[in-house]
């Protein structure tokens, strides 16, 4: 009840003079920016209008939509292993995720997609097959690394790095007690993990991960460098023909921020489901940090699923 009604003296607090003068500055603010771009002819809307959904354009926008998607999925996939070797209590294995997410954290994307681009260069020929057998293949490693391959893997191993990190963290703030309640009622170790682990995890791992799903759209824009034909350098080839410099960077620009905007509502409609699954599945007892002093481990079902 307190609480209520701290919130409802909070909507009907009255206005101060202070907030109209904020309304009235960023009014201001907001109406000379949309004036300036409006009369100024050098920004030639018309020339916008007729790039923006053309055929080279609209192909350079799937292969940056399809370049997001693989490398999330990829990157996603490859955290988890990482974030499980991570917690590892071997230190030899959670040694090497470590190596691994600093090396790939410390560096930045666009030396490491110029890298794998060039890998040729160290490893020209690699053969894949049955260590201490001669039952191998020879693989010419110039010939496989397109720039599109050398995008996807330099995108993937950057961002598995990142997606490790958050995996981690989400496991980690799940209470010790909700594990050792999962194996006292006996549960396996992919069942403890599906049905009592991930769910109270994703509250905690959405929001990150729709950040670094949006951080990764604009982070494709780098494979233009490789000479991959993505939004951005679809959008370059046009204008070095034409020099529309500026109508071409507006169109790529306004298509980023449409696909930011897309991708912003369904993150927003995943974290309100699981935050309100995760409520509706904990118990007060379940969601406690720590057991007490005299305070029982929950050991009912219900308290976990």
């Amino acid at each position: 009840m307190p609480q209520l009604l701290a919130e409802d003296k909070k909507r009907i607090t009255p206005k101060r003079p202070r907030d109209y003068v904020a309304w009235a500055v960023a009014i201001a603010i907001v109406a000379g920016l949309v004036w300036t771009a409006v009369t100024n002819e050098n920004y030639r809307w018309p020339v916008v209008f007729s790039y923006f959904t053309t055929e080279t354009i609209l192909n350079g926008l799937l292969i940056t939509l399809f370049l997001t998607a693989a490398s999330m999925g990829l990157g996603t996939l490859l955290g988890l292993v990482l974030a499980v070797m991570r917690m590892s209590h071997q230190r030899p294995v959670s040694g090497l995720a470590q190596l691994y997410i600093t090396f790939f954290r410390g560096t930045p994307v666009l030396v490491q997609l110029i890298f794998w681009f060039n890998i040729a260069a160290l490893y020209p020929n690699i053969s894949i097959g049955i260590p201490f057998t001669d039952i191998s293949t020879p693989v010419n490693v110039n010939a496989i690394m397109t720039p599109m391959t050398a995008a996807v893997v330099g995108l993937t191993l950057n961002q598995a790095a990142y997606m490790s990190e958050i995996i981690r963290g989400g496991f980690a703030a799940v209470p010790r007690g909700q594990h050792e309640a999962a194996e006292s009622l006996g549960m396996s170790g992919f069942t403890k993990l599906r049905r009592v682990i991930i769910p109270q995890t994703m509250p905690t791992i959405i929001p990150a991960t729709g950040n670094q799903v949006i951080g990764m759209l604009k982070e494709t824009s780098l494979v233009s460098v490789l000479g991959v034909a993505d939004l951005l350098q679809s959008a370059q080839a046009i204008y070095a023909r034409n020099y529309q410099t500026i109508p071409l960077l507006i169109v790529a620009s306004l298509w980023y921020l449409i696909m930011t905007l897309v991708l912003s509502v369904p993150q927003s409609m995943i974290e309100r489901r699981f935050s309100r699954s995760t409520k509706t599945r904990l118990t007060p007892a379940a969601t406690s940090a720590e057991p007490g002093a005299g305070q029982p481990v929950p050991t009912t079902r219900e308290s976990l699923l």
